[in-house]
């Protein structure tokens, strides 16, 4: 409902509901979101398409901070919380590549948790409670890279005027996985791939062939691809360890690039591939295993289609 929202007001408002959305009279998509258990805070939708994003919690956030706070997020500034510093650090990577991925790993990862916390009270403890949320060691690590990068980003630019996790340590990496497919395993594994859908059957036989991971596959593009050479260039911003990846094609290989013809991926995302993949596990009796391959080992010696058959 929308009211003339005041200091008197918001410190008196109540919910009969789960929650009540007071919106402001003065400030356009600007309310005091009031929960049954007494809980309140600032929330603002604002853009085309309408995104809601919260500005932080009252009393801590005034009525007045709160307004300042949602006419600078329309207005592309980011004095407000930390969504409203992710929605213009999002905008300002669009011309990157792995874009897409900080989007939703930002979106998924870190906004959920600490989101509604103002900019300027942001404290390290607080990107830890994001890091103890992952349970997986490599999410965590992606997740604070993505922070600290966006945080970064503010301070060059002088929303912050110092960088409150500096010196931050990163989570401990993971352990390197030892689990690798028998060749028996692998012929069971080709012979039921024609189960799958064209594209998933080709990415899954990249992986194997070329003994490279589900994600840069499934990103694989044209100009990646140096025919003469007959080699695949991994660019750093899409390879794990954020280095270029020069990876030998063979004539198997090629033969599937040039059947499949990616312009800009296979038009299946990693996430579907690997769903796939566990439910195919169940069904075959394999053991579980995913995509992927360690830097310490060889290229696959299954690059030859005569092995598999």
């Amino acid at each position: 409902m929308k009211v003339q929202l005041t200091d008197r007001f918001c410190a008196h408002a109540k919910s009969a509901k789960p929650q009540t959305d007071y919106f402001d009279q003065t400030v356009p998509g600007l309310a005091l979101r009031v929960t049954s258990k007494g809980t309140k805070a600032w929330t603002f939708l604002y853009g085309t398409p309408r995104r809601r994003l919260t500005l932080g919690r009252y009393p801590s956030l005034s009525l007045a901070g709160a307004r300042t706070a949602a006419i600078e997020t329309r207005e592309g500034r980011t004095a407000g919380s930390v969504s409203a510093l992710a929605e213009v650090y999002i905008k300002s990577v669009r011309g990157l590549r792995s874009a897409r991925e900080i989007e939703r790993r930002l979106r998924k990862d870190v906004l959920p948790v600490i989101g509604h916390i103002p900019i300027r009270e942001l404290h390290r403890r607080d990107v830890t409670r994001v890091i103890d949320a992952k349970s997986a060691p490599i999410a965590a690590r992606r997740a604070l890279d993505d922070f600290r990068a966006m945080v970064r980003w503010a301070v060059a630019r002088g929303d912050l005027d110092h960088n409150p996790i500096d010196g931050m340590r990163k989570p401990p990496g993971s352990k390197p996985r030892t689990r690798v497919l028998s060749d028996e395993e692998i012929r069971v594994l080709w012979s039921r791939l024609e189960q799958l859908s064209e594209a998933i059957q080709q990415i899954i036989k990249l992986c194997l062939i070329t003994g490279q991971r589900l994600g840069e596959v499934t990103g694989m593009s044209t100009d990646e691809i140096d025919l003469a050479r007959k080699v695949w260039n991994i660019p750093a911003s899409r390879s794990k360890n954020g280095h270029p990846h020069l990876v030998p094609l063979s004539a198997f290989a090629l033969e599937i690039i040039n059947h499949t013809n990616p312009q800009s991926g296979f038009g299946v995302k990693r996430v579907d591939v690997s769903k796939t993949i566990h439910r195919m596990q169940e069904k075959i009796g394999i053991a579980h295993w995913t995509a992927m391959i360690s830097v310490e080992q060889p290229l696959p010696r299954w690059q030859n289609l005569a092995f598999l058959q």
